[in-house]
């Protein structure tokens, strides 16, 4: 899937709970000028919900790429990991960890649970930006991803 090949916007949801983070990720994709919406979900159990469309998201969109946070309130955003890619539904959607933490065990950790990628957050705000858009280009120019049916 490429920008070419869509014709819609590309959906993407941002679980991250940290509000500058979530501001600086939307000014990174209007800057980027990529057709997408960014659903953001403040906790692993809003997540879920939103992934499952339970609840207050039952017309929730399946998102195209999912950028995940691992210090998460409610739940974990390794157990969100965990869930997405045991779920035979939702194992196809790539997810990105884009995290603050640096820690070796951490990447291990995601890694064996599946994650597509593992990005630290750069403190520097250019550089946040520059992650955010790179995250775009590289998931929605260059890589090729299976057509993923809808719900």
């Amino acid at each position: 899937m490429n920008n070419q090949e869509i014709a819609r916007p590309v959906e993407i949801l941002l679980i991250e709970d940290n509000p500058g983070d979530v501001r600086l990720t939307k000014e990174a994709l209007k800057e980027d000028k990529l057709q997408a919406n960014l659903h953001v979900v403040m906790d692993g159990q809003e997540a879920m919900d939103f992934l499952r469309n339970k609840g207050d998201f039952v017309d929730a969109p399946r998102p195209d790429l999912i950028l995940l946070d691992l210090n998460l309130p409610k739940k974990d955003g390794r157990e969100v990991l965990a869930e997405i890619k045991s779920d035979d539904r939702l194992l196809q959607i790539p997810v990105v960890v884009l995290t603050t933490s640096q820690s070796e065990e951490d990447i291990l950790k995601v890694y064996k649970l599946k994650a597509n990628c593992y990005i630290s957050k750069p403190v520097n705000l250019d550089q946040f930006v520059k992650v955010v858009k790179s995250i775009d280009n590289f998931w929605f120019n260059v890589v090729k991803l299976p057509k993923i049916p809808e719900k």
